[in-house]
């Protein structure tokens, strides 16, 4: 990455003006690749998983704490730091939790039980919804024409940096051990919160509001909103499959294929293609609108799941599979944002906290549940569980769309 900032970087930036100059490539390209380093501690541990339960002696259920506390951290992270990003000037903000981030990593990787690898994981999860300081960041720096787009390119940042964190975490881990896994992982996060500082833009705060009327005004607005009630109820379903899955994968790979956590690792690649797909939706969705690209997405979620529940030892359905049911999630998210970063640009962070935070919810739920029902089920639990997950999330895009045609004119869509 240049040492030399981006113009925009001598500039303050108003989230109530809208900008009307694209933004630089090498600002988009920043944005893109925080949003992939902030977000990949939380995954990390997800392949290394049944190196950790032998290391720990721990079983799949109490191994399953790790990730669904790091989910757990990062959405009350999301719903109780992340508006602040309307109300602090935003580069501040970020660097406060590059530091914060870089000190949990820290202490993972220092950790000399499972008890003490648990409150680390809380704590990454906290620090690392830096990630989602960014996203509204690039949607407040972006002009209207391109915010789908913009917001695409940041998200395919943030998605691979949550697959691609799979493969070398996956990989390290088998050459090096896990503890090292954390220890690089610290250093990235180092480099990129000074990257950070010299190449972002100061950018004005967009509310006046204490944190405590921000906090009531989170609910104001998903009252306020229906489009950001549908949107925050199916991305949560979706991210119970999704996170199911990468959540027992290693786990099963482990004691039913005998493959180990570079194995599960390299699944981080067939959910990379998916995710690359996030800038493709997000430009269907400037043009065509995003509701059909939702509705597509949560489809190819289902069918995926399904699949691989019919077929559970066939490789290549497992990786078929993957790479569907990632690009589905992925592009429902990116339409999603779409939809809600649009209901009031004032509040794209608190909007963003609602929503993203109700994902990671499900996502917290998924990893519990799908450890529970790989431990009682087997495989086609974890699978079961997604099909009704992902099929829930389409009969509620479905039934939101028909409310919509079928609402009078100038009634806001949901």
């Amino acid at each position: 990455m240049s040492s030399s900032p981006p113009a925009a970087a001598t500039s303050t930036a108003s989230p109530n003006a809208q900008p009307t100059a694209p933004m630089s490539r090498a600002l988009v390209l920043l944005l893109a690749v925080g949003a992939g380093l902030s977000v990949a501690p939380l995954y990390y541990a997800q392949p290394m998983l049944g190196l950790l339960s032998t290391e720990f002696g721990a079983s799949a259920s109490q191994i399953g704490l790790i990730p669904t506390l790091t989910q757990l951290g990062y959405a009350a992270a999301i719903l109780l730091l992340a508006p602040l990003g309307d109300r602090i000037e935003r580069r501040r903000l970020i660097a406060f939790k590059s530091v914060a981030l870089l000190l949990a990593l820290v202490i993972a990787a220092v950790s000399p039980n499972l008890a003490a690898l648990c409150l680390a994981s809380v704590l990454i999860g906290i620090t690392a919804s830096l990630a989602q300081d960014l996203l509204p960041a690039a949607a407040t720096l972006a002009p209207d024409a391109q915010r789908g787009q913009t917001v695409g390119t940041v998200m395919t940042g943030l998605l691979l940096g949550i697959l691609l964190s799979r493969v070398v975490s996956g990989t390290l881990a088998q050459q090096f051990g896990w503890r090292w896994v954390f220890g690089i992982a610290a250093v990235s996060v180092l480099l990129l919160g000074i990257a950070l500082q010299r190449g972002l833009p100061r950018m004005a705060p967009a509310s006046p509001m204490p944190y405590g009327e921000l906090l009531r005004s989170m609910v104001t607005l998903t009252k306020r909103y229906p489009a950001l009630r549908t949107a925050a109820a199916t991305q949560a379903l979706l991210a119970v499959g999704f996170s199911a899955f990468w959540s027992t994968l290693a786990v099963m790979l482990h004691q039913e294929l005998n493959l180990g956590s570079a194995a599960a690792g390299a699944f981080g690649l067939a959910g990379a293609a998916g995710a690359l797909a996030a800038p493709l939706a997000g430009r269907v969705a400037d043009k065509r609108g995003p509701r059909a690209v939702i509705r597509v997405g949560a489809t190819l979620v289902l069918l995926s799941f399904v699949g691989m529940g019919l077929l559970p030892s066939n490789l290549w359905v497992l990786v078929a599979g993957t790479v569907l049911f990632d690009l589905g999630v992925q592009s429902a998210l990116v339409a999603h944002q779409s939809i809600v970063y649009g209901l009031e640009p004032p509040a794209r962070s608190r909007l963003n906290a609602v929503l993203i935070g109700a994902m990671f919810i499900g996502m917290a739920s998924g990893a519990w549940l799908g450890s529970v029902a790989l431990q009682s089920m087997g495989w086609r639990g974890v699978c079961g569980l997604a099909v009704l997950t992902s099929a829930g999330a389409l009969l509620l895009r479905v039934r939101a769309d028909r409310a919509s045609a079928g609402s009078p004119a100038g009634t806001p869509a949901p």
